[in-house]
């Protein structure tokens, strides 16, 4: 009798998980180069198993388990929509030096001395460094406990003998299984040592927080799967040389997706700022030109924010375009606007444009505050000090409506603002505020005439 023919080989991509039949340089679903490797042969069909846990009706489900405890940090359950949820793997990414570790040690001081165990695995720091860091900012419990260890098996240990309820590992990056070829914080070792620590966390019902590194455009590095894997996705944000610091949920399976804490990391530690929009705001008592104020939602949060203009006379046949906390793309888009819709010479000037204090504005809702910016510096003008401006931009150079423009208007009430330039339409009415509505740009730019004759 002839031998069966042997199956094909299997070819999966590292980044997405993809498959074929045959080797590929480029990955059909995901496009990345190089990331298509033989992982084994290819399986016939799957058999029908019966389960030793049946299916149950969703109501007879027990929610208990499932329920956030806080972590004694109001800023932070405000990012993770409540707190830990048992068994829940967390993965918190930020630039170097951006605080996540000081982060992490004060949750888990916190989290410990509500009777819970805690095990921080480090594999970046030795434990004395950690230790001494923890004395600076008063993150000691005899409920925390401390290992350095890189060896997968060696930490699943740890926790068998601890039997911690919060494992904190800094990084995943760093630790590397020995059952597995590869380099350490390597695309293969990554998704191993995630898959085991996310199996250990299901298993123990315990809370897991994995620390990740970032790539130079602020993404997650690694395997694009390993988001995919965890429960919970968190940014930490936050300018190097400056206090403030961001916590933006990306991603949670038990809460908000846009929700965000903030942070000011100081020598004695990180603390929560229930009310940071002072921090978002420059030096308001000699009004400069180029500045303009906006109010922005960050999940249920409106915060405020200020937006600077420079734009000067440029010396090269390519002028600058420069951006920092704000959408290169949507900038550039303004500038367009204004130069078609607004008659401003633009294309030969350098253009620089900058959010205070570190903010990140990312929604359309805050298109108009930077092209009024922009218009103010052109002109040399400052703009009134009580004026807030908020509506997103069309190519057209008309004033879209955004939503929650009662909630901004109300903490632009309470900070002291009197003016607001609003998209057309827009039936809101707060106390303390005259509201202005514009149908465009050019509207828009006569409103702020409006807004100094009435303060005059």
């Amino acid at each position: 009798m002839a031998k069966a023919a042997a199956k094909a080989p299997l070819y999966r991509c590292a980044e997405c998980g993809w498959s074929s039949a045959k080797w590929a340089g480029r990955c059909g679903e995901c496009q990345a180069w190089g990331t298509v490797a033989e992982v084994g042969a290819a399986k016939g069909a799957t058999q029908a198993k019966r389960s030793s846990t049946p299916a149950i009706p969703i109501t007879s489900i027990d929610i208990t388990q499932a329920q956030a405890s806080s972590t004694g940090i109001s800023e932070f359950d405000r990012a993770l929509g409540g707190g830990f949820v048992p068994g829940a793997v967390l993965l918190l990414a930020g630039e170097p030096g951006v605080g996540k570790s000081t982060l992490l040690l004060t949750v888990a001081a916190e989290w410990a001395n509500q009777g819970n165990k805690v095990l921080y695995v480090t594999g970046e720091e030795s434990a004395a460094q950690v230790r001494l860091r923890a004395e600076r900012i008063g993150a000691l419990s005899d409920s925390l406990y401390l290992v350095a260890e890189t060896d997968l098996g060696l930490t699943l240990g740890h926790v068998e003998e601890t039997q911690p309820s919060l494992l904190i590992v800094d990084s995943v990056q760093t630790i590397q299984s020995s059952d597995i070829e590869g380099v350490s914080g390597g695309v293969t070792q990554v998704k191993e040592v995630a898959a085991a620590l996310i199996a250990t966390a299901k298993a123990r019902n315990m809370t897991t927080v994995l620390v990740g590194h970032v790539t130079k455009d602020g993404s997650v590095a690694g395997p694009r799967a390993l988001e995919h894997l965890v429960d919970v996705v968190l940014q930490f944000e936050g300018d190097r040389h400056g206090p403030l610091r961001l916590v933006r949920a990306v991603k949670n399976r038990y809460g908000p997706a846009d929700e965000i804490g903030c942070f000011e990391l100081s020598e004695d530690g990180i603390h929560g700022l229930p009310d940071p929009s002072g921090l978002f705001l420059g030096d308001r008592t000699t009004p400069a030109a180029g500045t303009c104020v906006t109010i922005t939602v960050e999940g249920k949060r409106p915060l405020v924010a200020e937006v600077q203009a420079l734009i000067a006379p440029s010396s090269s046949p390519q002028p600058r375009r420069v951006t920092s906390g704000l959408d290169s793309s949507r900038t550039a888009m303004m500038l367009g606007i204004l130069e078609r819709r607004a008659n401003l010479k633009l294309s030969t000037a350098d253009c620089f444009v900058a959010t205070v204090g570190g903010m990140r504005l990312l929604e359309p809702a805050t298109d108009l505050a930077t092209a009024l910016a922009i218009v103010s510096s052109v002109k040399d003008v400052p703009l009134p000090s009580s004026l807030v401006a908020i509506g997103e931009i069309g190519l057209a150079g008309d004033i879209r409506r955004v939503t929650g423009l009662e909630k901004r208007l109300s903490e632009a009430s309470r900070l002291g603002f009197t003016h607001a330039i609003i998209p057309a339409g827009a039936q809101v009415k707060v106390a303390g505020i005259t509201t202005h509505p514009v149908a465009n740009i050019s509207e828009a730019i006569t409103a702020i005439g409006e807004v100094a004759r009435q303060r005059d």
